[in-house]
């Protein structure tokens, strides 16, 4: 099937796109395939947020899928109108290893990646996304512009500024006077602030359903914002206003449209909210599926869990993060094994396939006796119920207490997963993301605009792991905070 089909057959499945024609017009791109993007509820939020304003419209593009073929100009779907074409694209960012993606939709757009190489006669290319809660300066060689946080109310009054202005050179003079906004040309490398939406723009939610994608037509809806929990390693304890903000349940009730079958919530803490299970059950009560983004242990019961059956949960999902409990201190996890024994043991009362358990290893201090009690502890999980392992290897971030610790090494991190994986045969399902790209992913979560630039290099070399580590190699000595030698 041609590009065309495709998007002619996907807009013939959505459920309210927004087909709007105005003067002021943006194309609105996601540097991941559309089945990702359309997942992305920060994506889809300013999508709705710009089309909301009277004399503005926004349409979408995504990264071409895999199969794709690789000739063409990249297109908006609402009206097929090259991106290339636009006053202002406008892509949102969610982590590091979409910066290749940055650069391959700029080029099939016909617009040169790097900020350096473009003028007046090329679009205005703003950025954000959830890539600026850590670090952004990979990022800044591709934009003109970054909004930094929380963009739900600063995005109206950036796109004023740049369609206002006579020429980008004045539309980036006022930007970079502008709170909130990050112009790489005038700042450096001296972010600004995250801009901090006000809470009468929570719940961020979906104006768009499609069967495209994982979440298969799926209603997108925040129960909450940020997190109070300050894990260690993760950059959500750097959320804005204070911390984890609560939308009201009836409110976030009366938003999700009459014929949604599926409702999605999303949120770094959903669990937290204090209503979630009063949540729950009026959906599944109403007979929709319901899906949350996160659910930690320690807020697992049995009303909790029996609500989450009731609206079609098979596997039940949370978090172990660290192989011992030494280690879940030392990142500031509250899990305990009590809580983990307990979730089990909610599984097998309310039928659920199994539990999964999503980790990481790698974390600084690491040692094989954490693996080792990791082994032991599954183990006993798995005679209570079945369980299956999701692995990550840690990547220190920026803006977090775990900021520049360095990688735990791509050969250790294999043999720790050998390690776990040997000690739970025929006993766990043990899955791990690849520690060659985890890596990659530590370099530029590390690294700044010249890593940034090393990936423009290694994506048209092909975008290979060798690719990479060829690009990062070449990297002047002095660059801060590399971190090459973890390759071994």
């Amino acid at each position: 099937m041609d590009l065309r089909a495709r998007i002619a057959e996907r807009l013939a499945a959505e459920t309210g796109t927004l087909f709007k024609d105005a003067p002021e017009r943006v194309a609105l791109v996601y540097p991941s395939p559309y089945s990702v993007g359309m997942s992305s509820l920060g994506f889809l939020t300013i999508y709705r947020e710009i089309n909301a304003r009277p004399g503005r419209a926004a349409e979408r593009a995504f990264l071409p899928d895999e199969d794709a073929p690789k000739t063409g100009t990249l297109t908006t779907y609402e009206s097929g109108t090259p991106v290339g074409n636009f006053r202002v694209v406008a892509l949102s960012v969610a982590y590091e290893l979409e910066l290749a993606g940055v650069a391959r939709v700029l080029e099939a757009s016909g617009i040169p990646p790097l900020a350096a190489d473009r003028d007046e006669r090329h679009p205005f290319i703003l950025c954000g996304g959830p890539l600026t809660n850590s670090n952004p300066l990979p990022l800044a060689p591709y934009a003109d512009a970054i909004v930094m946080g929380e963009a739900d109310e600063l995005v109206h009054g950036v796109l004023e500024v740049i369609f206002g202005a006579s020429s980008k050179h004045e539309a980036l003079a006022t930007l970079a006077r502008t709170p909130g906004c990050f112009v790489p040309d005038a700042h450096g490398l001296s972010l600004p602030d995250l801009a901090k939406a006000d809470h009468d723009k929570l719940p961020a939610f979906s104006p768009i359903r499609t069967p495209h994608t994982e979440l298969s037509d799926m209603f997108l809806i925040e129960a909450e914002r940020g997190c109070s929990r300050g894990c260690a390693y993760c950059v959500m304890r750097r959320s804005t206003n204070g911390g984890m903000r609560i939308v009201d349940k009836d409110h976030l009730l009366g938003l999700v449209p009459s014929d949604a079958r599926k409702v999605g919530l999303v949120g770094a803490a959903v669990s937290d909210h204090p209503k979630i299970v009063e949540i729950v059950e009026t959906l599944a009560s109403q007979g929709r599926q319901v899906s949350l983004s996160s659910l930690r242990p320690d807020r697992l019961n049995d009303a909790f869990v029996a609500a989450l059956k009731k609206g079609g949960a098979r596997i039940l999902t949370t978090a172990l993060d660290a192989p011992s409990q030494r280690l879940r201190d030392s990142i500031s996890r509250k899990a305990r094994e009590q809580h983990l024994v307990r979730a089990a043991e909610l599984a097998k009362l309310h039928g659920y396939k199994h539990l999964k358990l999503y980790m990481m290893v790698g974390l600084p201090g690491e040692e094989d006796e954490d693996i080792d009690e990791l082994v032991r502890f599954a183990t006993e999980l798995s005679k209570i119920h079945p369980l299956a392992l999701g692995i990550a290897p840690f990547v220190a971030k920026r803006n977090t207490p775990l900021d520049g610790q360095p990688f735990a090494g791509i050969k250790l991190v294999d043999r720790r997963l050998e390690r776990l994986a040997r000690g739970l045969k025929g006993r766990v399902d043990v899955r791990s993301t690849s520690a060659r790209w985890a890596w990659i992913e530590y370099v530029l979560a590390q690294g700044g605009p010249t890593e940034g630039r090393a990936v423009l290099e290694a994506t048209r070399a092909g975008g290979r792991f060798a690719d990479y580590k060829r690009a990062f190699e070449s990297l002047p000595s002095e660059t801060p905070r590399r971190a090459l030698r973890i390759v071994q």
